[in-house]
C-alpha cells in the first residue's frame, strides 16, 4: 500500500485550492483523487459570483480574501463589474446594519440610490427596492479555470494528481483513518485524509461513523439574450424578486435563484441537467416583471447543477470523527468565492492551527453559523 502525507479526495475547487496551500506551507507529499477530470463536478457548474455580502462576518472576510486574490491573478477570467443587492422594506434595516459590518472589515462598500441603480443597470424596475449596497470590485470570473490554476499550483509544489481514480472508501486502523480504498481495490495510505467531495462527500465518510449533514439540492440556470447590447453592467442580487443576474461573457445573461425557501432534493449522479417548465415559467415571469425595459429578452438555454447544503447554509471544514479525517464540504453555493480562503485556512488547520468556526459540531452542540442581521425571504444564502 501506497503511503502519502495527505490524500485530498475530490479534485475541485476546494481539493485543489487546499492542495495548492498545503505545498506552499511546505507540505509536499499530497496526492489529490479525483473521480473523473479536475473540476468536472459542482465546480463546472458555478454562476462564478463574487460578492462580500455576507451576514457571518467570517464568510464576509474569507469573500473579500478572494476578491483581492481574483483581482491579483490573471487568466482566472475574472470581471470586476461590480455587484449590487437590493431589499424591500421588510429588510433595509439588515442591510444596512450588514453593509455597516462589511465596511469594518475593511469590503469597500456603500449604500447607494435608485438614481445610481438605473445609472448601471438599464431596463431595470426599482420601485419596490427599500435599499441598495454596491460593492465596486465584485463581479465574476471563472470557477473552472480557477480550479486549473490551483491544481497547476499543486503540482508545482509537489503535489500529485490522479484523475479518473474514484475512492470507493475511507480505510480505518484502530479510532483513525489511515488511508482510502479505490474503487479498482487497491488502497492508499495517508497521515491525513482531506474529503471535499462536494455532495459525494455524505456517503464517502458514513462509514467512518460520521454523520455529514449535508445534502444536494438541484438549481437550474436559466441563459437569456437580452435583446440588446447591455455593456459591463454590475451583478445584480435582487432580494425582492430572489434572484440575480450577470452577463455571460458574450453578452448574454445568467439568471439564477435566490429562493431556497422549498429546495428541491436531488441525487447528484443522477439529475435533470436542465430547468424544467415550472422553473422556466417562474424565471421568465421574475425577469420580466423585474427588467421591463429589456422587452426582447429570449431564453436561449439552461442547465441545473447540485448545492451541497448544509443546515446553516455555511461550510464544514475541520476535523471530524476518527483521527486522521479531515473534511471540506457543504459549501452551500459560496464555494468559489471563498475558494482561496478555504485553502489557507484548510491548509493552516492541518498543519497545527485552530479555527473552530466552520466545526461540524456545531450542529450537534446547536450553534448553528447564522447573520446577526438576517433577511427575511432569503435568509439560507446570506
Amino acid at each position: 500500500m501506497s503511503a502519502h502525507e495527505v490524500v485530498i479526495v475530490g479534485g475541485g475547487l476546494e481539493g485543489m485550492s487546499i492542495a495548492a496551500a498545503l505545498t506552499r506551507r511546505g507540505v509536499r507529499d499530497v496526492l489529490v483523487l479525483e473521480r473523473r477530470t479536475i473540476g468536472s463536478g459542482g465546480t463546472g457548474k458555478s454562476s462564478g459570483i463574487v460578492r462580500c455580502h455576507y451576514g457571518v462576518p467570517l464568510l464576509a472576510a474569507m469573500a473579500w480574501e478572494g476578491v483581492r486574490f481574483f483581482e491579483d491573478t490573471p487568466g482566472l477570467g475574472f470581471r470586476r463589474t461590480g455587484y449590487v443587492v437590493g431589499v424591500g422594506p421588510e429588510n433595509e434595516a439588515a442591510l444596512r446594519a450588514n453593509v455597516a459590518a462589511q465596511a469594518v472589515l475593511g469590503v469597500e462598500v456603500s449604500l447607494i440610490g435608485h438614481d445610481d441603480v438605473h445609472a448601471m443597470w438599464p431596463g431595470l424596475e426599482t420601485k419596490d427596492f427599500a435599499a441598495f449596497a454596491y460593492e465596486p470590485r465584485g463581479g465574476h470570473g471563472d470557477a473552472y479555470r480557477t480550479c486549473q490554476h490551483f491544481a497547476e499550483a499543486a503540482r508545482r509544489g509537489g503535489a500529485r494528481i490522479l484523475q479518473h481514480t474514484p475512492v470507493a472508501a475511507l480505510v480505518t486502523g484502530g479510532d483513525r483513518v489511515i488511508g482510502v480504498r479505490l474503487a479498482d481495490g487497491r488502497r492508499v495510505g495517508a497521515g491525513t485524509v482531506v474529503v471535499a467531495a462536494g455532495a459525494w462527500s455524505t456517503a464517502l465518510v458514513s462509514p467512518a461513523g460520521v454523520d455529514l449533514p449535508v445534502r444536494a439540492i438541484r438549481e437550474p440556470i436559466v441563459i437569456a439574450d437580452p435583446g440588446r447590447a447591455l455593456g459591463e453592467v454590475p451583478v445584480f442580487s435582487d432580494l425582492v424578486s430572489l434572484q440575480y443576474v450577470r452577463t455571460e461573457p458574450g453578452g448574454r445573461l445568467l439568471i439564477g435563484n435566490s429562493d431556497l425557501t422549498d429546495p428541491e432534493p436531488a441525487d447528484p449522479d443522477r439529475y435533470l441537467n436542465r430547468a424544467d417548465g415550472p422553473h422556466l415559467e417562474r424565471a421568465a415571469g421574475r425577469f420580466g416583471s423585474r427588467f421591463p425595459g429589456l422587452p426582447d429578452v429570449s431564453f436561449v438555454t439552461s442547465y441545473a447543477g447540485c448545492y451541497d447544503v448544509t443546515p446553516d447554509f455555511n461550510p464544514i471544514i475541520g476535523p471530524a470523527g476518527p483521527d486522521g479525517l479531515f473534511v471540506a464540504a457543504g459549501f452551500s453555493g459560496h464555494g468559489f468565492k471563498i475558494s482561496p480562503a478555504v485553502g489557507r485556512m484548510a491548509a493552516e488547520m492541518i498543519t497545527g492551527a485552530a479555527l473552530p468556526d466552520f466545526r461540524l459540531s456545531r450542529f450537534a452542540e446547536g450553534r448553528p453559523l447564522t447573520s446577526a442581521h438576517p433577511y427575511a425571504g432569503a435568509g439560507e444564502m446570506r
